[in-house]
């Protein structure tokens, strides 16, 4: 656990640092995007609820992302307008005092223009089916499909340099999940 978290933080620290030594460069236009899903949800068996809080596994998630983010410089957070990314970026937008920022999910095209025009480090709260779709409409590598059962620990790093676009995926908080080979 203690090996996940230090490479969590080499390359978080190492993604702030690469685009902190290019913000000197004329016309340089450095962003920092950190993209992740909602985290863990309520699914109560026989109620069907649209819009569920998180559970606490979920709420535990959340705040281990305020404590990974925490120190690098967010300047923006945005999520969806539903309970369950609201309190993911919650408690970051708590710890850095910032104000979240809905996006509509079924308009993604126009949000990521919204994104690209924006400098600086920002965190995208959105759900399993958008964010690996947003990162590549941001010219990152979106992936595989993200398990809509099960997987809520995926971290997208896309850092932006002009027109270049550097993915970088990481996994954070408690999973149950093995990593593979």
């Amino acid at each position: 656990m203690r090996l996940r978290i230090f490479g969590i933080l080499f390359l978080l620290i190492a993604g702030s640092a690469w685009a902190a030594t290019q913000e000197g460069r004329a016309g340089s236009q450095q962003q920092v995007i950190y993209l992740v899903r909602h985290a863990e949800k309520r699914v109560d068996a026989g109620v069907e609820d649209k819009d569920p809080p998180l559970t606490d596994t979920g709420d535990a998630r959340a705040q281990h992302l305020a404590y990974v983010l925490g120190d690098i410089g967010i300047d923006h957070i945005y999520t969806s307008d539903y309970r369950r990314t609201r309190q993911t970026g919650e408690p970051l937008a708590k710890k850095l005092g910032l104000n979240m920022q809905p996006y509509d999910p079924r308009a993604l095209p126009a949000f990521a223009q919204q994104l690209q025009q924006l400098g600086g480090r920002i965190l995208v709260v959105g759900h399993s089916n958008t964010t690996p779709q947003l990162v590549e409409l941001l010219g990152g590598d979106g992936g595989a499909p993200i398990d809509e059962a099960s997987e809520y620990d995926r971290l997208y790093i896309l850092i932006r340099d002009g027109d270049r676009v550097t993915t970088l995926l990481q996994r954070f908080g408690s999973s149950g999940r093995r990593p593979q080979d």
